[in-house]
C-alpha cells in the first residue's frame, strides 16, 4: 500500500514538472510567471490531496454529524421578505408566503429578480457601497439668509413743534447725538403761545374777582374757563412747571423750550435756526437703538419652514465668532419678483449698542421638520404668543402688554404640539435617485447570505437640510444605500432590469392594439402575451381585483366630469380596496409583481390626496395610477366585463397619455368636460376565462379579443 502511494506521488511530481516545462516554453516571461502561480496553487491543492491518500480519510461518526445538526437549528425566512427570520417553518407574518430554510441560500434565489441586484463583499467593497437605516425622527431644517440691521420703526420717535412760530434756538444741532426724555431740544417763539397765556392769567383774575359773589353760577364757570385755559396750554406743548412759572410771574413769555418726548439717537434734523414752523412741523427725529430689526431676505422655497416667533441665530460682520439672537416677529406677504425673496423680520435686543443701523449679518434658522409643513419648537409648546408681537411670549393666557391683544396658542401661529406627534420616516437625501416627480432608492435585503439590493420608487416630502421626509414607499429600519446608488443603478440598466433611468426595464405589453392595421402586428402581439403570462393567477384573487378595478374607474369618471372632491374620495377607497387584497393567492413571480404594483399604486394615492387642484392630481398622479394599472391588466388581468385602454395625444400638454375605462365611449379624465370625447381606444382587455383551468386558476394577464 505505501509502495503505491509512493509512485503515485512521483507519477504526480513528474506531471507538475511536465506542465511547468511545457508552459514556459508557450507563453512570454510576464505569462510565465503567472502561470507559475496558478501551478503553485494547484500544487497546493495536490499536496492536500496527497496527504488525504497517506492519511486516510478522517472517521466522522453518526452522533457528531447529528451533534451539529442539533447545535445549528435551521432558521426560516421569506423569499419576499428576507428580514424575517423565524425558528420554525410557517407563514410570512407580511405576505403570507410560505417559509423557507435560510440555511439552503434559497433567500436570493427565491427572491424576485425584476428590480433585485445581487453582489459578492468584494464587489460591494470595490462599488464602495455604503447604507443607512431609515429613522422616524425630526429633520432638521437650515435656512440661511442674508439681511442688514435697520431701525426699529416702533422705536422711533418725532420732535414736532405744537404751536406755529419761529425756532429761535436748535440745542441740538447735529445728528448721532444721544438724548434722553426731557432734554432741551429747541426755543420757540409763538404769537398763537402768547395769546393762550393771557387768555390763563385773565381766567385766574376773572375767578378771584367774583370769589365774594353769592351766585354759584358764576363760580362754577370763572373755575371752568381757567380749566378750559390751562388745558389749551398744554395741548401747545406748555408743561406743568411752566404753568406754575406763568402763574407765579402773571406774564406771559414770548417763547417756549420744546423737550424731548423719548430716549434715543438723533438720527435727522428737520429745520435750521430762524425757519417758521407750522403746528406739527417735525424739528427731530429720534431712533431708540436699545431694539433693532434685521430684515433678511429668505426664499420662497424656505418659507414653509419659518414661523411667527421662531428663534434666529446670526453673525455680524463686525464682530466675526460673536452669535447673537433674536426672534421672527414679522413675514413680509408679498414676493420680490426679481430675487424670488422675502423680507422676513427680527426683533434683536441691543442693548449694549453693538448693533449698527446698515451692518451686514448672516443667519440661520434650525427648523425641527416633523411634517411637509409642520414644524416643532420644544421651547414654545405650551406657552402662548401675541400675534401682533411674536417676541411676547407667555406660560399662560392674557392679554399682550404691549397692544393688549389677547394671547393665543403657539399652535395656531403654526407649531405643532409636541405631546401628540408622529414622527415623519427620515432618509438622506444623497439616498435618493430623481429623475423628474420619480424617486427611487435602492433599499438593501436584511439578512441574507449575500449583499443584495432591491430598488424601489417612493414618494418624498419636502427636503429638510441634508435629509428627505418619506411619504411613502419605506419603512422604518429598512437600509437604504447613500452612497454608490448610481453603480448599483448602472449595474441594473446592464442588465435590462428596471432601474431609475429605465423604470420598466424589459417589461412587455399586452392587449389587443386596434391601432395596429397589419394583422402580423396583431398576431406579434399575441405571442408577447403568451411569453409573459407563464404563471397562474388563481381565479379567487382575480375575485378581489374586481373592486380595485372599480375605485380606479370611479376616480377616471370623476376626473372626466371635474369632480375633484369626489376623485380624492375615490383615491380613499382604492386604497382601501389594496389592503383588502390577500396576495398569498398568488404564486411566487406574480406575487413579487403584484408587490411592486401595489407599492406603485399607493405611492401615487399618497400623491393623488394632496394635490390641490384637477390639474396637479391629473399630471403627479393619475398618469402613473393609470401606468400601474395598465401593467395589472398586462401582468395579472382581470374578471367580469371588458376593459377599454384608451390614449389621449393631445393631454400632458402634447406628450400623450393612456388610461383604462370601463366603457367603450370616450370619457378623457386629462381634460374632463373641457374635451371629454378626445381620444381613441387602443386595446380591449377581455375578462379571464373562469372555467378554462380545473385547479380554478388563470393565466396572469388578461386575454386578447
Amino acid at each position: 500500500m505505501e509502495n503505491k502511494s509512493k509512485q503515485k506521488i512521483k507519477r504526480l511530481l513528474d506531471s507538475v514538472k511536465r506542465t511547468k516545462d511545457q508552459t514556459k516554453d508557450l507563453v512570454s516571461r510576464k505569462d510565465y510567471r503567472r502561470a507559475l502561480i496558478v501551478i503553485g496553487l494547484c500544487a497546493l491543492v495536490g499536496g492536500w490531496l496527497l496527504s488525504s491518500m497517506m492519511h486516510g480519510p478522517r472517521a466522522v461518526s453518526t452522533g457528531e454529524h447529528a451533534s451539529e445538526s442539533s447545535e445549528k437549528a435551521t432558521v426560516w425566512t421569506c423569499s419576499m421578505h428576507p428580514q424575517i427570520q423565524l425558528p420554525k417553518e410557517g407563514q410570512c407574518p407580511l405576505c403570507g408566503m410560505d417559509l423557507i430554510p435560510l440555511d439552503s441560500g434559497s433567500a436570493e434565489e427565491g427572491m424576485p429578480s425584476n428590480r433585485r441586484l445581487i453582489m459578492s463583499p468584494d464587489a460591494m467593497k470595490l462599488a464602495e457601497i455604503q447604507t443607512t437605516a431609515v429613522e422616524r425622527k425630526s429633520a432638521a431644517a437650515k435656512i440661511r439668509m442674508v439681511g442688514k440691521v435697520e431701525y426699529d420703526e416702533t422705536k422711533i420717535a418725532y420732535i414736532t413743534a405744537w404751536t406755529g412760530g419761529r425756532i429761535d434756538r436748535l440745542y441740538i444741532d447735529q445728528t448721532g447725538v444721544p438724548v434722553q426724555k426731557g432734554d432741551h431740544m429747541a426755543y420757540l417763539y409763538s404769537p398763537e403761545l402768547v395769546s393762550a397765556q393771557e387768555e390763563y392769567l385773565q381766567a385766574i383774575e376773572g375767578v378771584q374777582s367774583v370769589s365774594e359773589s353769592h351766585l354759584d353760577i358764576i363760580k362754577s364757570t370763572s373755575v371752568s374757563t381757567v380749566e378750559n385755559a390751562r388745558e389749551k396750554l398744554r395741548l401747545l406743548g406748555v408743561t406743568d412747571e411752566q404753568i406754575q412759572e406763568l402763574e407765579k410771574k402773571k406774564k406771559p413769555s414770548s417763547h417756549m423750550t420744546v423737550y424731548a418726548t423719548a430716549n434715543g439717537i438723533v438720527v435727522n434734523r428737520e429745520v435750521q435756526e430762524g425757519d417758521y414752523v407750522k403746528t406739527g412741523s417735525r424739528i427731530y427725529s429720534i431712533v431708540d437703538l436699545s431694539q433693532v430689526w434685521i430684515k433678511l431676505d429668505a426664499y420662497e422655497a424656505d418659507l414653509q419652514w419659518l414661523r411667527y416667533g421662531q428663534d434666529v441665530a446670526f453673525e455680524a460682520e463686525a464682530y466675526p465668532g460673536e452669535i447673537l439672537h433674536g426672534r421672527i416677529s414679522f413675514v413680509d406677504p408679498i414676493l420680490d419678483q426679481k430675487t424670488r425673496t422675502v423680507k422676513v423680520r427680527v426683533i434683536v435686543d441691543n442693548e449694549k449698542g453693538l448693533l449698527k443701523p446698515g451692518m451686514f449679518v448672516r443667519a440661520v434658522v434650525s427648523a425641527q421638520v416633523i411634517g411637509s409643513d409642520k414644524v416643532m419648537d420644544t421651547y414654545l409648546d405650551g406657552k402662548w404668543m401675541c400675534p401682533m408681537h411674536p417676541e411676547v411670549i407667555s406660560e399662560e393666557a392674557g392679554a399682550c402688554p404691549i397692544c393688549e391683544m389677547p394671547l393665543v396658542t403657539t399652535e395656531k401661529m403654526g407649531y405643532t404640539a409636541t405631546d401628540d406627534i408622529e414622527l415623519p420616516l427620515v432618509i438622506p437625501a444623497t439616498a435618493v435617485l430623481k429623475t423628474g416627480k420619480r424617486a427611487v432608492v435602492y433599499v438593501r435585503a436584511l439578512h441574507t447570505t449575500k449583499p443584495t439590493f432591491e430598488g424601489r420608487e417612493i414618494v418624498l416630502g419636502a427636503r429638510a437640510g441634508d435629509d428627505y421626509i418619506v411619504k411613502s414607499g419605506l419603512a422604518a429600519g429598512e437600509i437604504v444605500v447613500t452612497n454608490g446608488n448610481f453603480k448599483i443603478d448602472s449595474a441594473l440598466q446592464i442588465q435590462a432590469k428596471p432601474s431609475m433611468m429605465n423604470p420598466k426595464g424589459e417589461a412587455g405589453g399586452g392587449g389587443h392594439d386596434m391601432s395596429k392595421m397589419a394583422g402580423g402586428d396583431e398576431k406579434k402581439e399575441e405571442t408577447d402575451m403568451t411569453a409573459m403570462t407563464g404563471e397562474m393567477a388563481p381565479a379567487e384573487f382575480l375575485e378581489q381585483l374586481v373592486p380595485v378595478y372599480g375605485a380606479y374607474f370611479k376616480l377616471q369618471e370623476d376626473l372626466a366630469t371635474d369632480e375633484l372632491n369626489s376623485a380624492k374620495q375615490s383615491l380613499q377607497i382604492l386604497n382601501q380596496e389594496l389592503d383588502t387584497v390577500d396576495m398569498n393567492l398568488l404564486p411566487e413571480q406574480l406575487h413579487a409583481d403584484w408587490m411592486d404594483i401595489e407599492q406603485r399604486l399607493q405611492n401615487s394615492i399618497v400623491i393623488g390626496t394632496d394635490a390641490k387642484t384637477l390639474e396637479m392630481l391629473r399630471e403627479d398622479s393619475f398618469f402613473d395610477l393609470s401606468e400601474t394599472i395598465i401593467s395589472l391588466e398586462q401582468k395579472i388581468g382581470h374578471t367580469g366585463v371588458e376593459h377599454f385602454k384608451a390614449y389621449c395625444p393631445m393631454a400632458l400638454d402634447g406628450e400623450g397619455a393612456s388610461w383604462l375605462q370601463s366603457k367603450k365611449q370616450i370619457m378623457n379624465p386629462y381634460f374632463g368636460k373641457g374635451m371629454q370625447t378626445c381620444g381613441d381606444i387602443k386595446k380591449i382587455f377581455a375578462p379571464m376565462d373562469m372555467t378554462e383551468s380545473s385547479d380554478n386558476s388563470v393565466h396572469g394577464g388578461s386575454h386578447v379579443h
